[in-house]
């Protein structure tokens, strides 16, 4: 891939363009040459702050452009030759460069980053993001290339911010978006980046995002009451007037002589600004039975002959054109959203581009009503609290958002291939993960609310394997602020607020649980809601379940509780999982729905839940006491005689054999320990009878 590098002599005008193999460029950035340029700038900057001077030589640095490999022509004009599939974002206003190293680090947990360095000023970062086609390649045709820019640019800044400790800073998404040429001696670069999987869209995203709205309205029936199409405003206007006339006459009732109403409804609407002809159609509308059509034309028309003054007086009262008011200025100037799995609610603005949502927290709602009051929308915070409270703004939901259009599924099985990733020796591998995936996303529909997603893979394998990178690769980079592998068990009321939080929970280190939180795990992993009062809330609520589980360990002695194993299906890893491949996830998941709407099983039945628990049971701690039972017992046969023993007398037996004391308490544990070895039983008056074989020593 090469990069085009441009240097422009603002004074003369010339214009120097080369090109440069990523590797090389790189390297290059690693060392600054003798002259020392970007250092001198870096140094510089502080005293240029708040002048109009600007840095002598900041010429001699070319600017770098990431998308495009670019060509000059006879004419001297640019020509796109090549596009690179990068997109360039960039975290300005930062304090130096230690807080560029921080946006670095954070930019290379994604596996698309494709380079992140610091910025010539020692002030910035930039990070540059691979993306493709489903198919691999890239686009060719310019407008193709400048539409697929335009998502891809979109899709970068969704999926990066909420990664980012800093905002940011938002452009216009353009092939010629640039940098200038820095020094970052340990720059992040990944050539074998995975590039996000973009279909080629057919036209621009539709928000209002690039431009700014017109402020004024041409129509004078939508500047009185703007936001409302032209009909609805007359309407609204109509049956104010209306309402205004009847106070002015106090003992009008219908069937009354109709003049005096008219005389008084055709003032109002004519101060309103209401079309004479729209005056009459509703007036005709509301007295059609009572009046006759040519009185109510001749008088009405009269009276619009003879007023003065159209339009300047709104019969709407205070309060009412306020409303009009601040709802007209509050979808204008932004866009809002309740966000009911995070239960926040969210904004951006519309006035210029901004790709993502925000929490509107106090301080937002405060900002908002002081820009209100400075357009003239006499509110304040109380309004616009009140207004953020109600129906006007729209509940979303973003895992039904992306499942609903992820489209028609093009046939090719993904779930399994995405398995195939994780090397192991299990044959069953597999169906269980296509199994486990269709029942995470069932869940997430709400197919089955009666249970929750109650199995959870275990992969189990060294470190440097990429087992929790596998896991975070599962969940679509759309979908990514859902994926957590950091939950507390000790806080019991904490842990279950995350089952409708996250979409994901990956338990890393599945080993360091203790068997009393692999208790409250089982309890978690098939409970299909939760029933928790919210912070500062008086009451108690049914909080819908999303949460599916996942897990890696490095050790394999993991199980402690047999008759839980059922729930979790270890998996050893054989080698480091290929995570670095191209995933279309919109078709990942539209397999997941298509198979789901034809009913295919997304639950484990007898006979997998018994391959699951035979394959687990090297993943099962031995107890010590288990092992001394077996040095001394084993199980007799039918045919044997053997002995028949309660628990107890075993434990006493196990104790004389032992130089250490054993705990009386472990005895129920015991027995389920002896259940669990398929040992031949029996009850009894004296309790259950194990058929043992005492072992010659």
């Amino acid at each position: 891939m090469k990069i085009t590098l441009i240097r422009e002599e603002r004074e003369s005008g010339k214009e120097a363009v080369s090109t440069q193999e990523t590797d090389m460029l790189m390297e290059k950035l690693k060392t600054e040459n003798k002259t020392g340029y970007i250092t001198e700038l870096r140094s510089i900057i502080p005293h240029l702050k708040g002048t109009n001077a600007r840095y002598e030589h900041i010429d001699r640095l070319p600017r770098l452009y990431p998308a495009v490999e670019m060509t000059r022509t006879k004419a001297g004009e640019h020509r796109i030759k090549t596009y690179n599939g990068l997109i360039l974002l960039e975290v300005n206003n930062l304090a130096g460069v230690a807080e560029a190293e921080l946006v670095k680090q954070q930019a290379a947990l994604l596996p698309q980053t494709f380079a992140a360095f610091c910025g010539s000023s020692g002030r910035s970062a930039k990070i540059w993001v691979r993306f493709t086609l489903p198919d691999g390649g890239l686009p060719k045709n310019e407008d193709d290339i400048a539409l697929f820019h335009a998502h891809a640019y979109r899709l970068a800044v969704k999926c990066y911010q909420p990664l980012l400790p800093f905002p940011i800073t938002l452009q216009a998404p353009s092939l010629l978006q640039s940098c200038r040429m820095t020094v970052d001696e340990q720059p992040y670069y990944s050539p074998t980046a995975v590039a996000f999987c973009l279909e080629q869209p057919c036209a621009l995203p539709s928000e209002d995002n690039y431009r700014q709205r017109k402020q004024q309205e041409s129509n004078p029936l939508l500047r009185m009451t703007p936001g409302y199409e032209v009909a609805d405003t007359c309407n609204l206007l109509f049956e104010a007037a209306l309402d205004r006339a009847f106070r002015d006459l106090d003992n009008w009732r219908r069937g009354d002589d109709l003049r005096p109403l008219l005389s008084r409804l055709a003032e109002h609407c004519f101060k309103a600004g209401i079309p004479e002809e729209e005056a009459v159609r509703q007036t005709l509308m509301h007295y059609y039975r009572e009046a006759d059509e040519p009185l109510v034309r001749l008088t009405l028309h009269n009276l619009y002959g003879e007023l003065k003054g159209f339009g300047t007086r709104s019969s709407l009262n205070k309060d009412q054109e306020t409303a009009f008011r601040l709802e007209e200025f509050m979808k204008r100037r932004y866009e809002f959203r309740y966000n009911t799995v995070l239960g926040d609610l969210e904004y951006r603005q519309r006035d210029s581009i901004h790709f993502y949502f925000q929490p509107a927290d106090q301080r937002v709602r405060s900002s908002i009503a002081m820009k209100a009051l400075k357009e003239g929308v006499r509110v304040w915070d109380r309004d616009i609290t009140r207004f953020l409270s109600s129906d006007y703004v729209p509940l979303y939901n973003p895992i039904e958002e992306y499942l609903y259009n992820t489209g028609r599924w093009d046939g090719k099985d993904r779930i399994r291939a995405l398995a195939d990733l994780v090397p192991c020796h299990n044959p069953h591998w597999r169906e269980l993960f296509y199994q486990w995936f269709l029942g995470m996303v069932a869940h997430w529909r709400g197919t089955d609310k009666q249970h929750g997603n109650n199995t959870s893979p275990l992969l189990v394998g060294p470190q440097g394997y990429r087992k929790s990178t596998f896991c975070r690769i599962l969940l679509p980079p759309e979908l990514r602020f859902g994926y957590t592998d950091s939950i507390d068990f000790k806080s019991k009321q904490e842990a279950e607020r995350s089952l409708g939080r996250f979409f994901l929970i990956n338990i890393d280190e599945f080993d360091q649980i203790n068997a009393n939180q692999q208790g409250f795990l089982k309890h978690l992993l098939q409970k299909p809601v939760a029933n928790l009062r919210k912070p500062y809330g008086t009451t108690i609520q049914e909080m819908r379940r999303y949460a599916s589980f996942i897990g890696t360990s490095n050790l394999k002695d993991l199980l402690t509780d047999p008759s839980g194993s059922r729930r979790f299906i270890c998996i050893e890893v054989t080698g480091p999982i290929q995570t670095n491949v191209t995933i279309n996830y919109h078709q990942l998941y539209a397999q997941a729905m298509h198979d789901i709407m034809k009913g295919e099983r997304y639950w484990l039945d007898d006979t997998d839940e018994a391959i699951v628990k035979e394959y687990n049971r090297e993943f099962e701690r031995v107890d010590p006491l288990e092992e001394l039972f077996l040095c001394h017992f084993r199980g007799a046969e039918e045919s044997e005689e053997g002995e028949w023993l309660t628990a107890m007398q075993i434990f006493n037996d196990l104790q004389q054999k032992t130089r250490d004391k054993l705990a009386i308490n472990r005895i129920a544990a015991f027995g389920r320990t002896l259940r669990k070895l398929d040992i031949l039983n029996k009850k009894s008056n004296r309790g259950t009878l194990y058929h043992l074989v005492r072992i010659e020593e």
